[in-house]
């Protein structure tokens, strides 16, 4: 196992703070890198190369990968092992903290690569979504049951499943064992490709009062919508119930029946001057 290897030779553990579980199965790594479409003009940020068994065949099909990887010391090896790779560039930082902006030329797409600890999931994918510049495209390694709550319908909705559809359209590329990876983790994993909007299509002019709606709705997710929203944006039950039944809106439903279109009628007939 290479990965194994690699870690004996530079005399290194995973580390379980970082959530450090290293994908060694190559198969898998073909199916990441086929999902992204790769070309020579792309340019590609991954995060959390670890030991590099997506970044070296990523530069080899695209123009430019940035790796950003956390831990100093696997900086340190994939320098070494990637130096005759003059398209890569390891930047050792936490994406959370990175400023996209200053990872790509200006005016210039780019498409983000990720096995991402299950620890920052949420939180890495808000920050890719969210940022000024988004990607055109991710395909990320996720923990299975965050995978199904992203792909979620209406009926199993969640914050999460809203947060991502909102942006972009997710699909399953493969699921993954748990044996796939060095060490194994104790629960198995997924690969989602996530197609970036160029606009969103529902309030894609003003996500944060979209986001403060949706917020409100899920603040109690078993409790009917006119009593979430009135609890969350500080209306009465009456002045919830009256807006919804102008647009058509049932005040009786839960929010997680709710699709990406019934949020945007919501935030439609809900006047918020807070």
């Amino acid at each position: 196992m290479r990965i194994k290897a690699l870690l004996e030779k530079y005399n290194l553990r995973p580390s379980k703070g970082l959530g450090q579980n290293f994908l060694y199965d190559e198969g898998i790594a073909r199916k990441v890198i086929a999902a992204a479409d790769l070309t020579p003009a792309d340019h590609v940020i991954e995060v959390g190369p670890g030991l590099g068994i997506l970044t070296r065949p990523l530069a080899e099909q695209a123009g430019r990968v940035v790796a950003i990887e956390l831990d100093r010391c696997l900086v340190e090896i994939l320098r070494e092992t990637l130096d005759p790779l003059s398209n890569i560039e390891i930047v050792e930082g936490d994406v959370l903290r990175t400023d996209l902006v200053e990872l790509v030329p200006p005016g210039v797409p780019y498409k983000v690569i990720a096995n991402l600890p299950y620890y920052i999931t949420s939180a890495a994918i808000r920050h890719f979504l969210e940022a000024p510049r988004r990607p055109q495209l991710l395909v990320i390694m996720v923990q299975r049951e965050v995978a199904e709550r992203i792909l979620a319908a209406p009926g199993e909705m969640s914050l999460l499943s809203v947060g991502v559809q909102f942006y972009g359209q997710p699909r399953l590329v493969e699921r993954v064992s748990r044996g796939a990876f060095y060490p194994s983790p104790q629960v198995d994993s997924a690969v989602l490709r996530i197609d970036v909007y160029d606009h969103p299509p529902v309030w894609g002019d003003n996500p944060a009062r979209f986001f403060q709606v949706v917020r409100a709705g899920f603040s109690q997710r078993r409790k009917q919508l006119r009593n979430s929203l009135s609890a969350g944006l500080g209306l009465s039950a009456q002045e919830i119930t009256n807006a919804l039944r102008a647009h058509n809106l049932d005040e009786k439903l839960r929010p997680q029946t709710l699709s990406i279109e019934d949020w945007g009628k919501i935030c439609d007939a809900i006047p918020i001057s807070r």
